[in-house]
């Protein structure tokens, strides 16, 4: 019995560190239908390509950051300078500049940090693509940190595991932090 469960444990492991599944055409498609149904003003071929690019450029960074691990595993790998990048703001900064690239005129990427006033648990950042003129509230999450480079997205109101915050008001936040604990330069006395 103990062999047995030994066995089952050993499984789940290795399952838990293969390579994440090829996307397929319909996940594809379902996140070009989201993208396109956030305003009646997104070019369709914009929305089709922002989710192609999506899902391909995941699969790129899959092997760039050489993913073998679920994310909090790989995170200490990179941590200790075993691996090159994967920490979540990586894949998040990854896909941004990416679907940047692609200068859209009806489409709009955010960024977004959840978790950054809980001392309890970690940040967690991601990227956010909206309508043009849109807040990132409005937009789809595009987190492939969160199940180790498989995609993961929803609206951002559907996302309850998160509670998103727009980055630039949490590193503002945190530069008064910072700046709030400096101790005021005494100059020495001659």
């Amino acid at each position: 019995m103990i062999r047995i469960l030994m066995l089952v444990a050993t499984v789940a492991i290795v399952a838990g560190c293969s390579a994440p599944p090829p996307s397929t055409g319909d996940e594809v498609q379902r996140l070009a239908s989201e993208i396109q149904g956030l305003g009646p003003d997104i070019d369709p071929e914009e929305a089709r390509r922002a989710a192609g690019i999506a899902y391909a450029y995941t699969a790129q960074l899959v092997e760039e950051y050489q993913i073998t691990d679920p994310p909090l595993i790989h995170n200490m790998k990179v941590n200790k300078g075993l691996r090159p990048r994967g920490l979540c703001w990586h894949w998040a900064e990854d896909i941004e500049r990416r679907l940047k690239q692609e200068n859209f005129r009806t489409l709009e990427l955010h960024r977004a940090i959840a978790n950054a006033d809980n001392p309890t648990r970690i940040d967690h950042s991601t990227a956010i693509i909206s309508r043009k003129g849109a807040t990132l509230y409005d937009g789809v999450v595009l987190d492939p940190w969160r199940y180790g480079g498989v995609l993961f997205w929803s609206p951002l109101v559907e996302d309850t595991r998160y509670d998103w915050v727009p980055r630039d008001v949490v590193l503002e936040k945190r530069r008064k932090e910072q700046v709030a604990r400096l101790k005021p330069y005494v100059p020495a006395k001659p």
